[in-house]
C-alpha cells in the first residue's frame, strides 16, 4: 500500500499506543523512558490527570468559536501569562513558528513606524525559529532553507554569542530594528551563551533603539530551571515567543510583547482562525497553574545539575566526548563524530533521545522526572554512548 503521508519525516520503527508520566508503551507493550518529551513539549509528562481533566471538561463544553467573539478562557490565560512574564499583551497562535511569525511582523511594523523603509531583524547563525517561509529565512541552518528559495529578505545574520559581530552589524546596517535570538540554541546543539550575553543584548537594544525578541519556544515553561530562561539574566525582552511546553501536547503558540511593541498590531493586521480557542487556552492555563503551584522549574534546576554531574562522571573522561552542557532539563552531550545512529540504538534499549547538530545528543525529559528515573536515564545512555564510541570511528 502506498504511504498516504508526505515523506517529511524519517520515522523510527515504533508505534506508541499509550503513555503515563515519563513512560511510553508501544503496541507490543514494551516500555520506554521518554527523555525527549515530544521534543520539549510534554513537560508534565504523558496522560497527566489535571491536563486530561481540563481537556475533557472543556471538550464537553465548548471547543471553538473563533476570535470574532470574546473568549473568556483566552482572556484568563492572557492575563495569567502577561502577569507572570511582566509583559503587556499577548497574541495566541497554533505553533511556535506562528508565534515567531507574529514577532517578525511586530518588528517590521515597529520599524516602519520609525520611518525605516526596509526594516531588518538581526538573527543568529545556527539558530532555529521554524519552517514557515519567514521563520526558515530567519533560521541559521542552510539545510532547513535549501530548496525553498527565494528566501524572505530582511534578516541580517551574525554568530551566536558574539557581541563584537553584533556591534559591527549595528554600525553598518542602519535598517536593523530588532534582534531575534534563542536564550539557548536548542536545534543548534544546546549552545549556551556567556552568562552576560542576554544582559548585553538588552543594553545594546536599548542603546540602538532595537526590539529585543526572545524565542523561548524550547527554553520557556520551566525547561531551563526558570519559568523563562531569560530570568537568569535579570532582564525582560520587548517580545517573547512561547509554544511547546505551554500546551503539554495541545497545539498552542503565544507571542507576548510590552511597551511600544505591544501596540503595533491593531484590528486587521494579524489573525488566526484557531489561535487561542477555548480548548487550548483552558489546557495551557492549567499547565501554567500546575507549573506554578509545584514550582517545577526549581526542581528542574536541581535535577538538571545532578544529571550534568552524573554524566560528567560517567562520560566526561571518554576521549570521544567533547563537552557535556545544559541548563535545567535541557542537556546536550557533544561527541566528536556523527551520532545519529545512537537514536535507534537507544530506542532498542527502551530509551527515547534525540541527536541534533549531527553530533549532539539532546535530552529534554519531562519536568516531572523522578530521581530514580533520572538515574536510569544516566545508566542506560552512558552505557549506550560508551559502546558507541568504542565501535564507531570519526
Amino acid at each position: 500500500m502506498t504511504d498516504p503521508l508526505m515523506a517529511t519525516y524519517r520515522r523510527l520503527p515504533v508505534r506508541f499506543v499509550r503513555g503515563e508520566g515519563v513512560w511510553l508503551w508501544d503496541q507490543e507493550n514494551r516500555r520506554y523512558l521518554d527523555a525527549l518529551s515530544g521534543i520539549g513539549v510534554c513537560g508534565l509528562g504523558h496522560a497527566h490527570p489535571a491536563i486530561a481533566e481540563a481537556l475533557c471538561d472543556q471538550a464537553n463544553t465548548l471547543v471553538h468559536i473563533s476570535n470574532l467573539y470574546e473568549i473568556p478562557q483566552q482572556r484568563a490565560l492572557g492575563q495569567a501569562l502577561t502577569e507572570v512574564a511582566g509583559m503587556d499583551r499577548v497574541f495566541f497562535s497554533n505553533s511556535g513558528a506562528e508565534a515567531n511569525e507574529t514577532a517578525i511582523k511586530i518588528a517590521r511594523r515597529y520599524g516602519h513606524a520609525r520611518g525605516v523603509e526596509q526594516p531588518a531583524i538581526l538573527v543568529m547563525e545556527n539558530s532555529f525559529h521554524g519552517r514557515t517561509l519567514a521563520t526558515l529565512s530567519a533560521t541559521g541552518n542552510r539545510q532547513v532553507q535549501a530548496g525553498f528559495e527565494p528566501l524572505v529578505p530582511g534578516f541580517v545574520r551574525v554568530p551566536f554569542d558574539d557581541l563584537d559581530a553584533l556591534d559591527r552589524a549595528a554600525a553598518n546596517r542602519p535598517e536593523i530594528v530588532a534582534v531575534l535570538v534563542e536564550p539557548i540554541q536548542g536545534e543548534g546543539g544546546v549552545q549556551i551563551p556567556a552568562p552576560d550575553y542576554l544582559a548585553e543584548l538588552r543594553s545594546r537594544c536599548d542603546t540602538y533603539g532595537w526590539l529585543l525578541m526572545l524565542d523561548e519556544i524550547q527554553t520557556g515553561m520551566g525547561r531551563t530551571g526558570r519559568l523563562f530562561a531569560h530570568e537568569r539574566a535579570g532582564i525582560r525582552p520587548d517580545v517573547m515567543t512561547l509554544a511547546k511546553g505551554l500546551g503539554n501536547g495541545v497545539p498552542i503558540g503565544a507571542c507576548l510583547a510590552r511597551g511600544p511593541a505591544a501596540e503595533v498590531l491593531g484590528p486587521g493586521t494579524h489573525g488566526s482562525t484557531f489561535g487561542g480557542n477555548p480548548l487550548v487556552c483552558r489546557v495551557a492555563l492549567r499547565v501554567l497553574e500546575y507549573l506554578q503551584q509545584d514550582s517545577l522549574w526549581e526542581r528542574a534546576d536541581v535535577l538538571g545539575a545532578r544529571l550534568l554531574d552524573q554524566f560528567q562522571e560517567t562520560l566526561g573522561h571518554l576521549p570521544g566526548v567533547r563537552e557535556i552542557r545544559g541548563q535545567g532539563l535541557m542537556i546536550g552531550i557533544e561527541l566528536d563524530r556523527p551520532a545519529g545512529a545512537l537514536v535507534e540504538q537507544a530506542l532498542a534499549q527502551g530509551l527515547l533521545i534525540n541527536v541534533t547538530a549531527a553530533q549532539v545528543v539532546r535530552l529534554l525529559p519531562p519536568l516531572i522526572l523522578q530521581e530514580a528515573e533520572a538515574d536510569l536515564l544516566v545508566t542506560r545512555l552512558s552505557e549506550r554512548i560508551t559502546a558507541f564510541l568504542s565501535t564507531v570511528g570519526h
